[in-house]
């Protein structure tokens, strides 16, 4: 199968970068190919990160207000640590950075990679690298709550592995958070 991008502009260049392009493409069915018109949100890739505290058998969250939920919601939700990758940065090293800045928790680079998937392919080249990582209250080595100067507002919470179930019926609405916690309710993780 095949695809041309057959013109491209730039709408607009700020935190999103918002691309419309004309894009021509083969189709299924072997008839000529479908032209058509597309837009994107070109955003770059971020990487989250599950925290689970070992010695005390809890999930690390962070809650934060998040002005796209405000459509269906109150704005304020629950999810995991998590930024967006800088360019030639590292996904590791973005994640330990962020899990530092956002709960002030340090933990090392020895992360387990759940998987990499893209957000929203619909609409946005937005990928999320998801990883995993272990810690003991001991690792908390500042108060978090995310960097001023960005406006960050961000409150640590720390859920018991058994509130899993209902944290995914009743609170998370968050899709990287959903995926993390199906991953560490199959993987078993749960100390024993």
């Amino acid at each position: 199968m095949e695809y041309e991008v057959l013109n491209e502009e730039l709408l607009h260049d700020g935190f999103l970068k918002i691309r419309k392009a004309i894009i021509s493409h083969d189709r299924f069915s072997n008839d000529k190919p479908l032209e058509c018109e597309r837009e994107l949100v070109d955003k770059g890739d971020f990487a989250a990160v599950l925290i689970y505290e070992r010695d005390t058998d809890q999930l690390l969250f962070i809650k934060q207000f998040r002005y796209p939920t405000v459509k269906y919601g109150d704005g304020w939700i629950l999810e995991i640590p998590a930024g967006g990758i800088e360019e030639g940065e590292d996904p590791v090293e973005c994640a330990i950075r962020e899990v530092e800045e956002e709960t002030g928790y340090k933990i090392s680079s020895d992360l387990k990679h759940i998987t990499t998937c893209y957000s929203t392919p619909g609409g946005s080249t937005e990928r999320m690298l998801l990883y995993y990582a272990e810690v003991s209250e001991n690792d908390q080595v500042t108060k978090g709550g995310g960097l001023q100067d960005e406006g960050e507002d961000i409150q640590l919470c720390k859920y018991p592995t058994s509130e899993i179930d209902r944290l995914l019926c009743t609170e998370i609405v968050d899709s990287k958070t959903i995926i993390a916690l199906q991953w560490f309710k199959l993987n078993n993780l749960k100390q024993k």
